[in-house]
């Protein structure tokens, strides 16, 4: 293959984004070659594509070899490589296996990586690809006691599914899931946590994780593989050592002061009882003055865009999160450069009812949107805003209950003018809408509730519920009937 190349179309991310763009852009461009880059040696696709209303999709992850890629697509090419380079002004992107393209459209997707607490210390681990999950199972085997610093969704299905290790888990917030949830939701899920675990009825389809024994591993290299989403924990052993761990402990309202190894905590001049905390590798000093032994951190803290392989040499708008900036044709500010997926930050005026949040739902959308607006740039065409950014919609799973969260589900940006209905069955259901003005504007679904559709059409209706009042959530009533 030549070292340099002329190609319409370069896809920089082997992620959700990345790979559905570029499968949209090989379809509807069957004679122009299509290359995407990607830094592992796995991509994942999107499997069971299931619409399941106007807004809310339901899918499952692979991650495959890029060979299947090739073979569905014949005009596209996967080449395993990071970026080295840009130079947005020429159309130039170098990757660092020397190869040169001169692209006509380039998409960035490459994601986001972990905001680790602490960089390169051996007891902090944080977990945003395969390989890290691979590396968390390996080091769990051995552990007695980990301490989990992190409330959003990697936190909350971790300290879930760990079994026979004592987790400590301290969050900065007053109720966990704060990203998600609101109190009630959460006092909704904590039984979950002493409960026993559920058997699963269906084996999880979702993510089959494997790696390719003779590609580049990302721990190995320092690539970043892509993000793992829900069920990355499937088919992975959660297990610890001890027989009857004593579960999960949460600390709230607090975050990490200092992380010593074993050395440096026993020269230390703590006022602790350093014999009562017994010998760790390392040992975790809280805000609120707590100090705990563990076996190793994870760092589950967030992520931050990783728009760092482009920034040198160009013009490239950031936003306040440091993504790039995208307006509602995914463009960046250089020309003929788009972005989509956790790497991006929505540059436009947003629908009243939606929000980005870095999500596999929204990356794939992302991803979909950014290849038919590059596509519409080539063939010049007009293209609208797609109907997804109406309304914020997202099914996942938390804690084995099917969770659905619709528009402004948390109030976000609402201030004090709305009102909340809740409806809580113990163990079974956790129905929340939010109102203001008379009208629905976001929603909480926990359990099987059956509600998600007829909520989601009273939310894009904007229809005036004034006159249900409670009786809205009222379980004696079918509040599908009402709205048919």
């Amino acid at each position: 293959m030549a070292s340099d190349k002329q190609v319409t179309f370069v896809i920089v991310g082997g992620g959700i984004a990345g790979v559905t763009c570029a499968e949209q852009i090989a379809s509807q461009f069957a004679s122009d070659e299509v290359c995407l880059l990607t830094a592992s040696p796995l991509v994942k696709t999107v499997t069971n594509f299931k619409q399941v209303s106007k807004t809310l999709e339901e899918f499952d992850i692979e991650e495959q070899p890029s060979s299947v890629l090739e073979e569905k697509y014949p005009n596209l090419k996967v080449i395993q490589s990071a970026v080295n380079l840009l130079r947005a002004e020429e159309h130039l992107l170098q990757a660092e296996n020397g190869q040169t393209f001169h692209y006509k459209k380039l998409c960035i997707c490459s994601g986001a990586r972990p905001k680790l607490l602490y960089q390169d210390n051996p007891h902090v681990l944080g977990i945003r690809d395969t390989d890290s999950a691979q590396e968390f199972q390996k080091r769990l085997s051995k552990a007695k006691r980990i301490v989990v610093i992190g409330n959003g969704g990697i936190a909350l299905e971790l300290v879930y599914e760990v079994e026979g290790c004592e987790v400590i888990w301290a969050i900065k917030d007053k109720a966990i899931g704060n990203t998600f949830f609101d109190a009630g939701a959460a006092q909704f899920l904590i039984p979950s946590l002493e409960a026993e675990k559920k058997e699963r009825s269906l084996p999880c389809k979702r993510a089959r994780y494997t790696t390719d024994k003779t590609g580049g591993q990302s721990g190995a290299t320092g690539e970043l593989g892509s993000a793992l989403g829900p069920d990355w924990h499937q088919g992975i052993e959660l297990k610890g050592t001890e027989q009857n761990s004593s579960g999960v402990h949460i600390e709230y309202e607090c975050e990490v002061s200092q992380i010593y190894t074993q050395q440096e905590f026993l020269r230390s001049q703590l006022d602790t009882e350093k014999s009562e905390l017994g010998l760790w590798p390392a040992y975790v000093q809280l805000t609120n003055g707590t100090i705990y032994g563990c076996d190793f951190v994870v760092s589950a803290t967030g992520v931050v865009p990783n728009t760092d392989p482009f920034l040198s040499g160009n013009h490239f708008e950031l936003a306040g999160d440091h993504g790039l900036r995208v307006d509602d044709h995914m463009r960046t500010s250089e020309q003929d450069v788009y972005a989509a997926g956790d790497v991006c930050t929505a540059g436009w005026e947003p629908s009243a009812l939606w929000q980005q949040m870095r999500l596999w739902t929204q990356a794939r959308q992302m991803g979909w949107y950014a290849a038919r607006c590059m596509a519409a740039d080539v063939l010049e065409e007009p293209i609208e805003l797609d109907f997804c950014f109406e309304l914020f919609s997202h099914i996942t799973k938390f804690f084995n209950y099917k969770v659905v969260l619709l528009g402004k589900f948390n109030a976000q940006g609402l201030g004090q003018d709305h009102e909340l209905l809740v409806r809580c069955t113990k163990g079974q259901e956790y129905v929340k809408v939010v109102l203001t003005g008379g009208r629905m504007v976001g929603a909480v679904l926990i359990g099987e509730t059956d509600l998600e559709e007829t909520f989601e059409n009273l939310i894009l209706n904007q229809m005036d519920l004034s006159r249900y009042g409670e009786e809205l959530l009222n379980p004696n009533i079918d509040i599908e009937d009402y709205f048919d």
